[in-house]
Parts: C-alpha cells; structure tokens; sequence
C-alpha cells in the first residue's frame, strides 16, 4: 500500500547567539540522530539565520529576521538562561505571530556547552509576549517589561494573529505561552522527538 511522504515544516529558530549556540546547535542538528543520510527525512528544514551576513543597522536586522521568517510555518525558541530579554529574540517571536507560524519553546539549559557545563533554567520568553484588544478591539502585541506589560515597540500595528488563537477582551493581556507548548530537550528527549513537536506546533495552527 503506497504511504505518502509526511509534509515537511520549515522551521524558524530563535536562541540567544552569544549564549547559547553550541547548546543551538545539539537541536539544530537533531535529524542527524534520528536520520544521519537525509535532513528531509526528519520531517523539518532548518531555517535559521544566524549564521547570515554580518548586521549593520536595526532595519537591516528587521528585514534579515522577516525573510528569514517568510518561508516558514513553525518557529522553535530555545530557551536558555537569558534568552527572554534579549530584543532580537522577542522581534523574531513577533514576526512569526505575523506569519502565523506554530510556536513551541525548547528549554537547552540541561545541555551542556563546549566546556561541559549546565546553565541555569531561564524564563520561558513566550511568557513575555502577549496579545491583547486596544480600546478599538484591534489586537495588538504587548511585552512584559520590569513586571508590567506594555504595547510592545518594535511592532506597533494592528494583528491578526492564527484563527485558532482566542484573544480576550478588554485590554487583558493573553500571553503567548498560552498558545504554546513547552519542551525540555533533555527531560522530553528531543533527540528522539523533535520531529513530532514542530508537527503538533503547526497543527496548532492549522499548518
């Protein structure tokens, strides 16, 4: 009996660079554990761009993220330490609300770096975004900042975020970890199970 070939995501990841990358890049190359003669065949392509031209200004930063982000349809965050604060994180989150993209969180502070060692659990940064209805009913992104939320700044237009999103009402602020499931990537064995979370990320959104 014929059996199609499951479609394939492009996934989108989001990491903290200077922190984290060699723990980056136990994650990235994860099909080669399940399926060491052929990236397709893990069910994902990898479509990150930190490895992309050297940055020269906020606008060029902004377009590098958005075509990163265009041909995607599930972005990966992988938590680490600090991965929360940092800016370009929270701007590539917000492109893929835009896309509509999956997303899931990926917690690597149990993997260890180059030396061998551990990082402390940081916060989920889909904690930090969220979504809420201005006095219009628009829906807007919004950021947690020293404990508060606010409209978030470096995206200030309406959204319209996946259909199968719920935003309440009344400048309540939903935040995106709602929408999302949370892995640990040693406790979860993503090794072994990578594959299955981007499939339910872009299920959660109809992809």
């Amino acid at each position: 009996m014929f059996s199609p070939t499951p479609s394939k995501r492009r996934v989108f990841f989001s990491f903290h660079y200077q922190n984290d990358i060699w723990r980056v890049n136990q994650v990235r190359n994860s099909w080669r554990y399940a399926k060491p003669d052929t990236r397709e065949g893990f069910g994902f392509y990898d479509a990150s761009i930190w490895e992309s031209a050297k940055r020269t200004s906020d606008d060029s930063l902004k377009n590098l993220i958005r075509n990163g982000i265009s041909n995607t349809s599930v972005t990966c965050v992988l938590a680490g330490e600090q991965t929360y604060a940092r800016r370009w994180v929270r701007y590539e989150i917000a492109r893929s609300v835009l896309k509509g993209n999956g997303l899931l969180t990926v917690n690597i502070s149990s993997l260890r770096d180059r030396l061998g060692y551990q990082a402390t659990q940081g916060p989920n940064p889909l904690d930090y975004m969220g979504l809420y209805r201005d006095n219009l009913g628009q829906i807007r992104l919004a950021e947690l900042k020293t404990g508060k939320w606010y409209q978030y700044q470096d995206y200030q237009q309406v959204v319209t975020p996946p259909e199968t999103w719920f935003v309440p009402s009344g400048n309540v602020v939903r935040k995106l970890s709602d929408y999302a499931l949370h892995y640990c990537y040693v406790a979860h064995r993503g090794s072994d199970n990578f594959g299955a979370w981007v499939r339910n990320a872009a299920s959660m959104v109809g992809r």
